[in-house]
């Protein structure tokens, strides 16, 4: 009888820098899916609009995406829950599930570099 060992679990990288160069590097070595979104927002709310005032709550936003995205099943979960909310008939059930995913969004956000 042979023994199969489990998958073994990929590493989460550390969350970098907090800062849009850091930043985007990571999402192109982690989440590459995010890049382009990342990209086009970074010129339209921060590039073409000449206001580094922008900086901070683009952060905000994208230091919450790639928290996530950077873990697959974490990803995978969060989608799962906003997918099943957005299919639910039961009011309920998809405040429930809503709910779970902001938690998990907000949780996200405050994470801290190298964690």
């Amino acid at each position: 009888m042979t023994v199969h060992a489990a998958e073994p679990t990929p590493a989460i990288p550390p969350m970098p820098e907090r800062t849009p160069k850091a930043l985007r590097e990571a999402i192109a070595r982690h989440a590459p899916q995010l890049l382009p979104d990342f990209d086009t927002h970074w010129r339209w709310a921060v590039a073409e609009a000449y206001d580094i005032s922008t900086v901070p709550a683009f952060m905000a936003r994208w230091w919450g995406e790639y928290a996530i995205a950077r873990d697959p099943r974490l990803d995978a979960h969060v989608l799962d829950l906003e997918h099943r909310a957005a299919e639910c008939i039961n009011l309920g059930e998809a405040k429930a599930l809503l709910e779970e995913a902001s938690n998990i969004r907000h949780e996200a956000q405050r994470l801290e570099p190298g964690q």
